[in-house]
């Protein structure tokens, strides 16, 4: 059986953020995840997650100024220091909320720097995150990110992102497959899935165009999520969409799914 966590950064949006883990709870998660905790008090998100018996599935590394427009930092060259400093704080984070994994942000190639030394600059600091959580027992994913949704992202397709982990070699290094982006820039999720599934430690879905919930766009989700089931994922999927109205409203497509 797969199990879905629910995106708090997107969902159940009409409720203030603490208010949505038990909002997810009684909708049928038993596992959450959201973009970044660094702005609420440690204590109180283990509350809720105490609270709803959830686990924290994912959660990101400081992005940089992310109200600013800044979406990650892992490839810029001047702001190394400021990247470690972060790994830091996303490991005090993992260890009080209890979350394995972490995602790492690659970020907007930076302009007038040279190709190689963004490459290096970027290897060097997933190789440094991972190995710092390695430490304390977590795991790290990066994920490709579309360049019509963010145009210059650095890492923007599977087989740049894979590359990258075998290059790096370090276990607990792993990708995040994101079915909406990937399907932006790549198409053949299924194959692609099969293909990399060693290495794939989350997955996370919405629809497209619009980013929405499954059923809404162009995806087939009955295939495709009966398919990630049949070739043996066991992580989480999490389900990082808009809702086209409201978060229940939108959840018949999750309901019909279990049903089948």
């Amino acid at each position: 059986m797969l199990k879905f966590s629910a995106n708090l950064s997107l969902m159940f949006t009409e409720l203030e953020f603490l208010e949505r883990f038990t909002a997810a709870k009684k909708a049928g998660y038993n596992g959450v995840e959201f973009f970044f905790p660094y702005s609420y008090d440690k204590d109180a998100l283990s509350a809720e997650l105490e609270k709803n018996d959830q686990v924290l599935v994912l959660f990101s590394l400081p992005p940089g100024d992310w109200e600013a427009g800044e979406v990650g930092i892992s490839c810029h060259p001047d702001r190394v220091d400021e990247f470690q400093a972060g790994v830091g704080t996303a490991i005090e984070y993992a260890i009080a909320l209890n979350c394995d994994l972490i995602n790492c942000i690659a970020g907007i190639t930076p302009v007038g720097v040279a190709q190689e030394k963004i490459a290096d600059t970027y290897v060097s600091n997933l190789r440094y995150a991972a190995l710092e959580l390695a430490k304390v027992g977590k795991g790290l994913v990066i994920e490709p990110v579309n360049t019509h949704h963010r145009p210059g992202f650095y890492l923007n397709r599977t087989d740049q992102a894979v590359e990258i982990i075998e290059k790096i070699g370090l276990n607990n290094l792993g990708l995040q497959y994101d079915v909406y982006h990937a399907q932006v820039m790549e198409g053949n999720l299924s194959n692609t899935i099969e293909t990399n599934l060693g290495i794939i430690r989350h997955i996370q879905i919405a629809d497209n165009p619009g980013h929405h919930e499954p059923g809404t766009g162009e995806i087939n989700f009955n295939y495709l999520l009966s398919f990630i089931e049949r070739v043996g994922y066991k992580g989480w999927i999490g389900c990082e969409y808009e809702p086209r109205t409201t978060t229940l409203e939108g959840l018949g497509w999750l309901n019909a799914f279990y049903s089948s």
